[in-house]
């Protein structure tokens, strides 16, 4: 066995380790939309003590999975990249809601259109990234996916104002494979400000807890008008 392949085999044991401990898995799925919290939230989002808390944030720091932003007296904790987000998306919910024999209300919510750390998943997201790839709006280079001067245009024309659809044309993406859908949306500075930009104008609004995305009438209307077609 080479030395490459053992030292990955202890890392992926470290990282089943830090997954495995449900009051750790609570915390980052907190934190998986791109939030960032103090300990003391996190704590009841795990429902531990202070002190046990604080046990567990030292251990996701050292492992890599969390950052923390000192402020004053005030310690923030964040997911610590936008891969260790992706991670989480993949295994938190390997089964899709489709398939789940009593999925509620707020699994087909969250199934149709979600935040994945701070860009847009499921049902919605991957219909948006299907359309703009079909109609040539958004194109694959060597630093990933990017949006062509006709797609900031198609934003433009759907409703979105100049400023941020120009924005969009410098930022480069990378496809992100949606647990629910199995299929690609898009991720990285362009899709974190493509969710922002749709947030700002109303398209989507965020629920009042959760990663749920809520499409507005208007939003689902502009977002046709780009091609986006989705199940009622």
């Amino acid at each position: 066995m080479s030395d490459s392949t053992s030292a990955n085999r202890y890392q992926l044991a470290e990282l089943g380790a830090l997954l495995a401990e449900p009051a750790r898995a609570a915390m980052l799925l907190a934190l998986a939309d791109g939030s960032a919290r103090p300990a003391g939230e996190l704590a009841h989002a795990a429902g531990v003590g202070a002190a046990t808390a604080s046990a567990h944030l030292k251990r996701l720091l050292e492992g890599g999975l969390l950052a923390v932003h000192v402020q004053g007296r005030h310690r923030y904790y964040r997911l610590a990249s936008d891969e260790v987000a992706a991670l989480l998306e993949a295994m938190a919910l390997p089964r899709t809601a489709k398939s789940m024999p009593h999925a509620t209300g707020s699994d087909l919510a969250l199934r149709r259109a979600r935040s994945c750390y701070r860009h847009m998943a499921g049902e919605l997201g991957v219909a948006l990234c299907d359309a703009l790839l079909g109609r040539g709006y958004l194109h694959t280079e060597s630093v990933g996916l990017r949006l062509s001067p006709q797609g900031a245009e198609a934003f433009m024309q759907a409703g979105l104002e100049q400023a941020p659809a120009v924005k969009l044309l410098g930022l480069s993406g990378r496809s992100c494979l949606d647990w629910s859908e199995r299929r690609l949306h898009v991720g990285g500075p362009l899709g974190v400000a493509m969710m922002t930009a749709m947030l700002d104008a109303g398209w989507l609004r965020r629920a009042a807890s959760g990663r749920v995305l809520v499409p507005s009438a208007d939003g689902l209307r502009r977002l046709s008008g780009l091609g986006v077609r989705i199940e009622s």
